[in-house]
């Protein structure tokens, strides 16, 4: 009987090394979606073709960054996924959403918004349930905790200023920075975005905290409070 190392290569096993190759000489930007999706898909699945399920995916969910954030659930609804798959693409999301949250973490907020924008998309803009953040600064507007509040349904979350205004306290905040995401994937203020915005900006100013902006994630967009002459 021959060895393991004396069977003849599948087909997909030099594809997968010319894959590997393209990707390390010219980076995920010569890659196509479907196939850095099956870059992804080599580690969890090494005994397939996984060409198929990639672009399977991708007509399912209907793009890279829905796959990523689908949940397990979802992603298992498909066939060919199973639990180790699914959940090394969700590790994948994890990884990415922790890189850009460190560029924006214990950095002043201000002068990188860019890059806090950046990093409430990944982290924000796909989800299918609203989720509510708030971005907690210090003296000098540098980043000193982002937290998850609440999650809430496909179109509302609860708010409660009390408690907004509690948490920067224990924290020696000074300032605060409102984000949610719209599921809907437009991101302009809802009338009950406004009155909960001005309820938590008149419950801050009493104790000397800021609130220097909320911005709404839509999945091609974000909306501004202060840009948009609420705040």
């Amino acid at each position: 009987m021959a060895d393991e190392a004396e069977k003849p290569e599948k087909h997909y096993q030099g594809h997968r090394q010319r894959l590997r190759e393209r990707f390390l000489s010219g980076g995920p930007d010569a890659l196509p979606d479907y196939e850095l999706l099956e870059l992804l898909l080599f580690a969890a699945i090494p005994q397939r073709d996984v060409k198929p399920l990639a672009k399977s995916l991708l007509a399912h969910f209907g793009s890279f960054n829905q796959v990523l954030t689908a949940t397990p659930e979802a992603l298992m609804a498909v066939e060919g996924i199973k639990e180790n798959s699914a959940t090394y693409l969700k590790v994948v999301q994890a990884a990415a959403q922790r890189l850009a949250r460190q560029e924006v973490l214990n950095r002043p907020v201000l002068s990188s918004w860019d890059k806090l924008l950046d990093y409430c998309h990944i982290a924000l803009a796909h989800n299918d349930i609203e989720q509510f953040h708030l971005l907690f600064l210090d003296r000098k507007n540098v980043l000193i905790a982002d937290e998850a509040q609440q999650r809430g349904t496909v179109d509302h979350t609860p708010v409660y200023p009390r408690e907004v205004v509690k948490r920067a306290l224990e924290l020696n905040a000074t300032a605060i920075i409102m984000v949610h995401n719209h599921p809907s994937g437009d991101p302009t203020p809802s009338r009950p975005d406004i009155e909960m915005t001005k309820m938590v900006r008149d419950a801050a100013k009493a104790v000397g905290i800021v609130l220097h902006d909320h911005l709404v994630i839509g999945k091609k967009g974000h909306a501004s409070f202060k840009s948009l002459g609420l705040l």
